[in-house]
């Protein structure tokens, strides 16, 4: 007994439909502005953080970059109150991405 013939014997009414759903895998262009995005060095809690504030551009392009960066460095980290937070100290790794993409950067703290 096959996949198809059990979901059969489970769901003797439902009908499977042909029809295939296209995703747009277009990657979105993010706004590049004039002033740099401020990446400063932080402990919270003992830990510490890097975070990247100053974009002026849609939120939902910041958040867009923020994955790109969590996926890029391989860490962990969040979008809060229009900063993204990153675990680690990675100020150095991010802000050469960040001008890799077309971003000015500025260093602030140690």
């Amino acid at each position: 007994m096959d996949l198809q013939d059990q979901l059969k014997n489970l769901f003797p009414d439902h009908e499977p439909s042909n029809e295939v759903e296209e995703f747009s895998t277009e990657p979105k262009e993010l706004y590049i502005q004039k002033e740099p995005m401020i990446c400063k060095f932080e402990k919270r809690k003992g830990k510490p953080t890097t975070i990247i504030a100053g974009y002026e551009g849609e939120e939902e392009d910041f958040k867009i970059l923020a994955k790109e960066i969590k996926n890029k460095l391989a860490v962990g980290g969040s979008f809060k109150d229009g900063e993204i937070i990153i675990q680690g100290n990675y100020r150095d790794k991010i802000m050469q991405y960040l001008q890799e993409k077309g971003f000015k950067t500025k260093r602030v703290g140690g």
